[in-house]
């Protein structure tokens, strides 16, 4: 019969305790013996050597002095005895434990389950404490001082993006411009993370969904935050090459005949050399299925057509949601904005009725923590309205020298600001346009 054994010393056994003589390993052909490394508890390479050996001459009996000399934890004993079994030997633990894989892989499971469980409990009092959640910080942040910092290294390259986008409306566009200026290549749907995630916004978000608002420092204002919302709401339905196309008029327009989208299209006089002479813009109905196909129009009439039409129909929109606010029907803003009222002043009457004894601590952090996610909630739904100053803004744009004076990328700006779609109504060779705003 032959028989191996195993030993694992302790830095305390190597140090100052010496081998007994009536050692039980002695009876063993060979005893491989691994020291503790404080620096490197993982490193046994004895163990490795004992398999390998198992592996070529295989043995009747490995002894181990206890179980837990194999691994570190449960989980790595358990995969220890699996190997060394495998090569047909038998496992003798001569501290009297008896050697019961189920029963190894039960203790190992559980106490996986009580470390899940351990975390779960301890970022639940993070979040309760409006402590930032685990995990890397996310970039433009650092940790510190228990919240979130801004790093100065990195939060310019935030600020660009979000200064690109608002100002042109193009996700992609920004995306280019920061790879292009900052050396930072970023997907698109990276980009669209930094644009609406909260926590550049000064807020947390957890696992459950919950967000708590003003815990660090923002990035990003409350005002670039609602314009920003508005603005991937509004190119939402549009095609996506269609959001930072160089025309204003792109993605907006529709034949009301057909149902096609009108598309921006360049025409050039016939016989003139590439890159030569007057281009002339149309929109036309691209996918027509009618015969004859529905004809284009040229983009200069379109566009002066529907500034005039949009400086006659906005301040009579903006005027008919005015006197229906002064009739009596409630804005939606000023439901919402009373509802927050009335939660921040049950969060303000929580630490009196704390120091009352009427709220013990954890019932009252669970409370603000509940508290808190409904106001953000609310806040939400607030900044997706109309800018809130929209009658001043109304009789700017009701000027038709505001719009001729804009750039393209500025007139796309202001077009989906205001504008959900543009019908084309033809009448034979005539047409005219109807908008649909978004309020």
């Amino acid at each position: 019969m032959r028989i191996l054994a195993y030993r694992y010393q302790e830095v305390s056994a190597v140090a100052h305790q010496a081998l007994p003589e009536t050692d039980p390993l002695t009876t063993a052909e060979q005893v491989y013996t691994d020291r503790a490394l404080p620096s490197e508890p993982d490193y046994r390479p004895e163990r490795d050597r004992l398999l390998a050996d198992l592996q070529t001459t295989p043995a009747d009996l490995v002894l181990v002095e206890d179980l837990a000399a194999l691994g570190n934890d449960p989980a790595e004993v358990h995969h220890w005895v699996q190997q060394l079994e495998a090569t047909g030997a038998r496992i003798v633990s001569l501290s009297g434990d008896p050697v019961d894989l189920p029963s190894l892989l039960q203790g190992a499971d559980l106490t996986t389950q009580q470390r899940r469980r351990r975390l779960r409990q301890g970022h639940a009092r993070n979040r309760l404490q409006a402590l930032p959640p685990p995990g890397k910080a996310p970039y433009g942040y650092r940790r510190g001082q228990g919240r979130y910092l801004i790093d100065r290294a990195t939060a310019p390259v935030v600020t660009a993006l979000v200064n690109e986008f608002l100002l042109y409306g193009s996700l992609r566009g920004a995306v280019r411009f920061i790879d292009g200026k900052w050396g930072k290549r970023i997907s698109v749907s990276t980009g669209r993370r930094w644009l609406t995630h909260p926590v550049y916004r000064g807020d947390l978000q957890y696992q459950d969904g919950q967000v708590l608002r003003d815990t660090h420092a923002a990035i990003i204002s409350r005002e670039e935050a609602a314009q920003i919302d508005r603005l991937l709401r509004r190119n939402r339905p549009l095609p996506p090459r269609t959001a930072g196309a160089p025309r204003s008029l792109a993605g907006l327009v529709t034949c009301q005949d057909c149902g096609q989208p009108l598309t921006v299209s360049k025409s050039a006089p016939k016989n003139t050399p590439r890159g030569q002479g007057k281009t002339y813009l149309y929109l036309r109905p691209s996918g027509c299925p009618r015969t004859p196909r529905c004809k284009a129009i040229p983009y200069d009439d379109a566009l002066n057509c529907i500034v005039a039409d949009i400086c006659r129909v906005l301040p009579q929109a903006v005027a008919q949601l005015s006197a229906r606010a002064v009739a009596g029907a409630p804005a939606p803003g000023t439901q919402l904005q009373g509802q927050i009222d009335a939660k921040e002043a049950v969060l303000a009457q929580l630490p009196g009725l704390e120091e009352a004894g009427i709220l013990d601590a954890e019932t009252a952090a669970l409370r603000r923590y509940k508290l808190r996610g409904e106001v953000s909630v609310l806040h939400q739904r607030l900044a997706q309205l109309p800018p809130v100053n929209l009658q001043e803004l109304s009789q700017s744009v009701s000027i038709p020298q505001f719009w001729l004076d804009l750039s393209e990328a500025e007139r796309r700006f202001f077009f989906r600001e205001f504008i959900r779609n543009i019908q084309i109504l033809r009448q034979g060779d005539n047409w005219q346009v109807e908008l649909v705003l978004v309020f």
